[in-house]
């Protein structure tokens, strides 16, 4: 699967995510890629409350977290910030490995700064800012495996 779509407003990046959300399936993992203040977080807050994860509203960014986990439905969604981790000697540490599961959908923002989660994700969306609109973006979805 290989897709391009647009967004004009977060409204329709948090749409997109409801949209997407089933395609992306329990059991994988999906590295989430953009600038700061890209709308990562905007999309996962779909995808989350698609799933019957978390309430849109529950849903925030776990920059200084690094995991945040919600579960509600029967899927859990693990969303992960590793913007403020440096090395993959410091990745171990987070415990990626005891998160993945198969009723579990993990999303990763900054995960492709680390070649042992590329490796191992099922795919990547890639998310930039797009045209003159301050909320315009252009969102790829692509299969890694």
């Amino acid at each position: 699967m290989s897709e391009v779509l647009r967004t004009r407003s977060a409204e329709e990046t948090v749409a997109l995510g409801h949209e997407v959300a089933t395609r992306l399936g329990a059991g994988t993992m999906w590295l989430l890629r953009g600038d700061l203040g890209a709308g990562k977080t905007t999309l996962v807050k779909g995808i989350a409350a698609a799933l019957g994860a978390a309430q849109e509203e529950e849903v925030t960014s776990p920059t200084f977290t690094l995991v945040h986990e919600y579960r509600g439905g029967a899927v859990t969604v693990f969303h992960l910030d590793l913007y403020r981790i440096e090395s993959e000697r410091e990745l171990m540490t987070v415990g990626i490995d005891d998160l993945r599961a198969a009723d579990a959908l993990m999303l990763v923002e900054w995960g492709e700064k680390f070649p042992s989660l590329v490796a191992t994700a099922d795919g990547e969306i890639a998310i930039e800012r797009a045209g003159t609109e301050e909320d315009e973006r252009v969102i790829s979805l692509h299969n890694l495996r």
